[in-house]
């Protein structure tokens, strides 16, 4: 497993560093996204979408929706399982749903459901939040 380490100071670097992982992604790809609140997993997503769509479509967290899509070549699904207690929970949703062959799907809070990531998954883990200095850790 590669792994890649990047240190930034604010939110234009962080999308930058998006950017660049974009460029790499293809259909079938899926992205675990860590870190605390705050930490600019959503951020994260607003840049790579931008990066892969070439447009400004309004991104936000799917906290209480628990899933998003950006139709697109190839469309992204983006699902946050923050408010996931129970596995469950996850069944009745459908999330599994997200993953394919033919679109890329980034999880933030990935460990709440550990078994819905298939593997091979790119972990991506933004450490810092607020106005600290970031750390973005990848592993392939």
């Amino acid at each position: 497993m590669a792994s890649d380490v990047l240190d930034f100071l604010d939110r234009d670097q962080l999308g930058a560093a998006a950017a660049r992982i974009a460029k790499t992604l293809r259909p079938g790809d899926a992205l675990a996204l860590s870190g605390d609140l705050g930490a600019g997993k959503t951020t994260f997503v607003r840049a790579l979408v931008r990066a892969m769509h070439g447009s400004d479509v309004p991104v936000s967290s799917p906290t209480f929706i628990f899933r998003q899509r950006y139709d697109g070549t190839p469309p992204i699904e983006h699902l946050d399982l923050y408010r996931i207690d129970d596995p469950a929970d996850a069944a009745e949703l459908g999330l599994e749903e997200a993953f394919g062959p033919d679109r890329i799907t980034v999880v933030e809070w990935p460990e709440r459901l550990p078994g819905l990531l298939p593997a091979g998954a790119i972990r991506i883990r933004i450490e810092g939040a607020g106005d600290e200095p970031r750390r973005l850790q990848i592993e392939r």
